[in-house]
């Protein structure tokens, strides 16, 4: 319930007033065992959309979004990472599908940029991390470890030059896809391929060769058992939730999740509305048959259905969740995968509206007391903190260096395993 309480409540909460109390002194409790665990290890979070944001409202500079102060039109400044004792953080390199090709690639590079930027410019604040000790060093440091990950397969062209090129660079992560298909992969709500093409494949292996984690958010559930056949390290979902709860194709089905419990990969659970609440899977369809309609209006002209797809969104900005919901995605995944095999990826500043209690990155504290309220002991919460996530980026850096060491670089090409491209229409 939001808004004010009606007076039968306030009444009904006075005579119940020492139990409440002795609940909120409960709550306080927790609340203080989440941030003395949040000073042991780094809360490393699998997804903020800050770059995009500064690239839109800012035109990517990011001194007009100074995250030294007070960024009341955000999620996100340094006052309230402190707050939220956020230790280390995934700098989402999104560029929309919309964009495609070269575009894309040249986009994404320029998101690189902004990323080294905000590290090169608040140095006391940010620490560029690598790898699973980068961030640990980092931490060690005071700093809040910054690490990249892509967000959509668009990104490289369908090239692996550009995939190695990007790792080069630093990035870590790489979600397979956006809200649209690429030329070797499905998405969750645009499936052409039934899944990874043979090339898809290739781009996993060299991902596993290269050290970037497989992400697998906004991917189709085939798409997503695919990668987990394929991948020789473990893959990540950077920001998605259990379908079991919110029935919603951006989340892992039950038998995804036994998978990812075998592969050693981590689900990073996501604050995002309508992949938290129940009702999320009815807004889906609604979302589902709108944009089939605007693609049949707008047939081959992305950037058409991309603006008619956000300006539905503003309309029909989905249900409310609260933050007993997201702790009961995690409750699931635990139920189901185990919880050597959840993390946190908030997807601030990616989003419309927030769960109540998870408003901004100060809140990532109130999230670990509600666990801990739920039986969590304080080694179950390090591990979604951070460690889960640390094991995984530490591990692929191991399978990297073995594959190095086993096989060259690919130079496979999509022509050449799939094939040429059917004709635009």
């Amino acid at each position: 319930m939001t808004g004010r309480a009606p007076k039968t409540l306030l009444l009904a909460a006075a005579v119940l007033l020492p139990h409440s109390a002795q609940a909120l002194a409960a709550d306080d409790s927790n609340l203080l065992r989440a941030r003395a665990i949040l000073r042991r290890v780094p809360l490393i979070d699998g997804h903020n959309d800050y770059p995009w944001e500064t690239r839109e409202k800012a035109g990517g500079d990011i001194l007009k979004f100074d995250l030294t102060q007070p960024q009341p039109q955000l999620d996100t400044d340094f006052a309230r990472l402190r707050a939220g004792g956020v230790g280390g953080q995934f700098w989402s390199l999104y560029v929309p599908a919309s964009l495609s090709g070269q575009e894309a690639t040249r986009a994404t590079l320029e998101q690189v940029d902004l990323v080294y930027r905000m590290v090169e410019r608040w140095p006391d604040q940010l620490q560029l991390a690598r790898s699973a000790a980068e961030v640990e060093a980092a931490f060690a440091r005071g700093r809040i470890a910054s690490l990249l990950g892509i967000e959509g397969g668009h990104s490289i062209d369908s090239s692996l030059g550009a995939l190695r090129a990007f790792a080069a660079l630093g990035v870590r992560y790489m979600t397979l896809t956006h809200s649209d298909s690429v030329p070797w992969a499905d998405a969750a709500t645009d499936s052409s391929h039934g899944g990874l093409t043979r090339f898809g494949e290739e781009v996993v292996h060299e991902m596993n060769r290269a050290g970037m984690l497989v992400d697998l958010s906004h991917v189709s559930a085939d798409t997503m058992h695919d990668a987990l056949r394929v991948s020789e390290a473990a893959v990540i979902f950077s920001h998605s939730n259990a379908r079991g709860i919110c029935d919603h194709p951006r989340n892992a089905p039950d038998d995804v999740l036994l998978e990812l419990k075998k592969n050693g990969g981590v689900i990073m659970v996501t604050f995002v509305p309508g992949f938290v609440a129940p009702e999320g899977a009815a807004q889906v369809k609604l979302y589902q048959a709108e944009a089939a309609r605007l693609r049949a209006l707008h047939a081959g002209d992305r950037k058409k259905v991309a603006a008619g797809i956000n300006e539905w969104f503003k309309k029909n900005p989905g249900p409310k969740a609260t933050l007993g919901q997201v702790a009961d995605h995690i409750d699931h995944i635990r139920r189901v995968a185990g919880v050597d095999h959840v993390g946190i990826g908030s997807d601030f500043d990616g989003v419309m509206t927030l769960p109540e209690g998870l408003e901004d990155v100060s809140k990532y504290p109130a999230l670990l007391a509600e666990l801990l309220r739920r039986g969590y002991t304080d080694a179950d919460v390090e591990k979604i903190a951070g460690r889960n996530i640390l094991r995984v980026l530490a591990e692929s850096e191991q399978v990297a260096k073995r594959l190095q060491a086993a096989r060259p670089p690919s130079v496979a090409t999509l022509e050449q395993l799939d094939g040429a491209p059917a004709p635009a229409n």
